[in-house]
């Protein structure tokens, strides 16, 4: 059973364009988020124990020479690759000034085997200049990306998981990156509170509309050390079961069109944090689930792509 027999996979198109492996090495650089820091808000977004999705997180880990060269190591001792992108993943990373995210991101592309980076941030904090940036080091030929955590298209759901960013801004921000030509991965949530199939469809098809490249699927999961493990604790939060997972997860891939690239079609967390659901730690597991649920379908992404999704009147999209 293999995904990318049904789904436009991340792995597939780095595969075939260079024709080789590639992996991504994620990087901490030790930066932070302005509704961590105080700029737009405290504690960050209810669900977000940031260690959570990045292995590195919380451990200070600046020197990116270190981890690259680290992780570069291992991956070729497992594998054998010999290409890899600089994924600088943990929590908000243009969230300085231009020239320190200059000198970091050329750090990155210096090291050997590295051909291109990929950087993940939120809507409200790329500037004209970070784009410029990225675009020029896409017109020099190196592989480049640019990770939006939108999450979801509802503003109200934002303002309860604490994000302190609109879908308004995000919209401005894919338009600006797509037409510098810079690729696009949208990260969407599916599981977030108060939300249900008819929102996960809508924010899917809000990000079509606007446009993307990628697309990352995230269950929500509760960590260890979050407001949404309080929230779960107290009775006020459900998590997804892992059939409905698989099913909600078969339905946006059948409707994302087949050009569009999937980095990611779920999410785990380490068993030491992990609250709930237990099976978010089963990555593999999962994986499979989607693919015979897809195989049992008969159906592969893209299958009902354009095919409105039958609702009831959803408000509060801008």
């Amino acid at each position: 059973m293999v995904l990318s027999e049904r789904v436009n996979t991340y792995g597939q198109y780095l595969l075939h364009r260079y024709g080789e492996r590639v992996h991504k090495i994620a990087l901490d650089a030790g930066f932070t988020c302005p509704n961590i820091d105080g700029t737009k808000g405290w504690g960050g977004c209810t669900f977000c124990n940031n260690a959570s999705f990045s292995p590195t997180a919380g451990k200070q880990q600046s020197d990116i020479v270190a981890q690259i060269k680290k992780a570069r190591e291992v991956i070729a001792r497992r594998t054998g690759a010999k290409r890899f992108i600089a994924y600088f993943q943990a929590y908000t990373n243009t969230y300085d000034d231009i020239e320190a995210l200059e000198s970091m991101y050329r750090l990155a592309l210096a090291q050997p085997g590295v051909i291109g980076i990929s950087v993940g941030t939120r809507p409200d904090c790329v500037s004209e200049d970070v784009l410029e940036l990225l675009a020029g080091f896409r017109r020099q030929g190196m592989e480049i990306c640019l990770e939006l955590g939108l999450q979801s298209a509802f503003d109200h759901t934002l303002v309860r998981v604490n994000r302190g960013h609109t879908l308004a801004e995000y919209r401005q921000t894919a338009i600006a990156a797509r037409r510098l030509g810079i690729p696009l991965c949208t990260h969407l949530i599916v599981g977030l509170p108060g939300e249900s199939d008819e929102h996960w469809h809508t924010s899917l098809d809000v990000v079509l509309e606007i446009g993307t490249d990628g697309l990352k699927l995230h269950p929500l999961h509760v960590v260890k050390q979050t407001v949404l493990a309080h929230q779960w604790r107290q009775g006020g939060y459900q998590p997804l079961s892992k059939v409905d997972y698989l099913q909600i997860a078969a339905d946006l891939i059948e409707r994302t069109p087949p050009h569009i690239v999937f980095h990611r079609v779920t999410a785990t967390a380490s068993p030491d944090i992990l609250l709930a659901p237990s099976w978010c730690s089963e990555k593999w597991n999962v994986l499979n689930g989607i693919e015979q649920e897809l195989r049992r379908r008969g159906a592969r992404q893209g299958n009902r792509a354009g095919i409105p999704y039958q609702r009831e009147e959803i408000k509060d999209v801008a």
